[in-house]
């Protein structure tokens, strides 16, 4: 028996390119071989239970717009509406066939009056879930803790000045990772949401920095010792909520890592949106995972660029996906990570359909973007030209001057023996920005 939010929608089919029903996929068909392998498979889809069931839909400037049968006006008793959250989540899960979905413990437990009463509803909640997950064949792609809403986080919770929120943080996470683990979860995400500071003219940084590396350090010793497969993830973000993040952007998280020995146990779970507030596109913080062997796992939305702050909309330009999609098919493709839409609604969207309108638009974009990125992969266009524009370091002079051969005494002796004076070469930008429009 469904709950009716939907109202008759139990199931969104494809329908191709030329149908006119918009509540139909026309790019996104689930069986369709790309590269050799089933889409669904290439682009593991996850919706979010935050944006989707927990947002009541206000803004700075003005309170909920959204009215849901499980808001706390509409049913006072905590679990009951978390249960029927549950039940709408799973019917939308199933309706958009997903493979997975993800949350924060916030999102689908009522808050209790301490930490033992949190932990019960938590576990009374993953009970729920595993029977959903039993009937519906989802899967759960990670599960995370919100340590930045409650107020006890307000300067932070591995980073806070008080040793009690520290610990209080710690035991949140360690019952999240218990309830991932039982769920068969296939990665853990660490965002700090308030690992930074407002100004420094109360902050210890390298104290910060030393708490901060404990806790991750903690988290990894707690995944080996109860067996949890699954990957543990850090979210980057340079700002908002606080002034300035420590997991400003991958350079840093990688610092970071390398700094408390970490870099062989933690990737990153990257945002299009928090890429583009740290000052960057989203296909150069992909790149740089991979080139850094961190890639782990995306969450997809875009912002309003005209607006400078994170507005979690869902995706809508293929160009992008195509050139982010790419990257990621050069990382290797997602082995526990997935595609994750951390992407909310317009408050003014009100209407139950809309959730399931916003996220059939971000996947049929995601898969033409993949499409896309799939051809240029595969015709090498542009993969070969990066090769033959590096070819010169493949020849025997290059590679003493890199593999430690050639000191700068050796290669300056080089340069005036063999008379090098190279002339410039052109980097064809506007050619290769060609080749990729060839296949948009």
């Amino acid at each position: 028996m469904t709950t009716g939010f939907f109202g008759d929608i139990t199931k969104i089919p494809f329908e191709g390119a030329d149908s006119q029903n918009m509540l139909a996929f026309h790019h996104y068909d689930p069986d369709e071989i790309v590269m050799g392998k089933r889409m669904e498979d290439h682009l593991r889809f996850a919706v979010c239970y935050w944006h989707n069931f927990a947002w009541p839909g206000g803004d700075p400037f003005g309170g909920q717009t959204f009215d849901r049968p499980w808001f706390p006006d509409r049913i006072s008793d905590g679990m009951q509406a978390a249960k029927l959250k549950a039940d709408v989540a799973f019917e939308m899960f199933t309706a958009l066939g997903v493979p997975f979905y993800c949350f924060h413990d916030a999102d689908v437990r009522p808050e209790g009056s301490n930490f033992a009463e949190n932990t019960k509803n938590l576990n009374e909640i993953v009970d729920y879930f595993e029977q959903k997950q039993s009937e519906t064949g989802m899967k759960l792609l990670w599960g995370t803790a919100n340590l930045f809403s409650n107020r006890r986080f307000m300067s932070g919770a591995a980073t806070n000045p008080d040793p009690d929120v520290f610990a209080y943080a710690a035991a949140t996470v360690k019952t999240c990772i218990d309830a991932t683990n039982r769920l068969g979860g296939e990665n853990y995400v660490l965002w700090g949401g308030r690992e930074g500071y407002e100004t420094l003219l109360n902050t210890d940084l390298a104290r910060e920095d030393q708490q901060l590396g404990r806790f991750i350090n903690l988290v990894v010793e707690y995944k080996h010792k109860i067996g949890f497969k699954g990957t543990i993830l850090i979210e980057p973000k340079p700002q908002e909520p606080t002034k300035h993040q420590y997991d400003y952007d991958v350079a840093t998280v990688y610092g970071f890592l390398r700094r408390h020995c970490l870099e062989n146990e933690v990737r990153v779970n990257i945002e299009q949106g928090h890429a583009i507030l740290a000052g960057h596109s989203f296909e150069h913080e992909l790149a740089m995972a991979g080139a850094l062997g961190i890639f782990g796992s995306i969450d997809m939305n875009r912002n309003d660029y005209q607006s400078g702050w994170d507005t979690d909309q869902f995706p809508n330009n293929v160009p992008e996906m195509a050139l982010a999609f790419y990257e990621i098919i050069k990382a290797g493709g997602f082995t526990t990570g997935g595609t994750n839409f951390d992407a909310k609604l317009r408050r003014q969207s009100l209407d139950p359909e809309d959730l399931l309108l916003a996220h059939i638009g971000g996947m049929d974009c995601c898969a033409r973007g993949f499409k896309a990125a799939a051809a240029m992969y595969e015709e090498a266009a542009l993969s070969n030209f990066v090769k033959d524009r590096y070819a010169g370091w493949s020849n025997p002079e290059a590679m003493k001057m890199l593999d430690g051969t050639y000191s700068l005494d050796d290669i300056a002796a080089y340069v005036e023996a063999a008379d090098v004076n190279p002339d410039p070469v052109s980097g064809k930008q506007e050619y290769l920005e060609n080749v990729v429009n060839r296949f948009l």
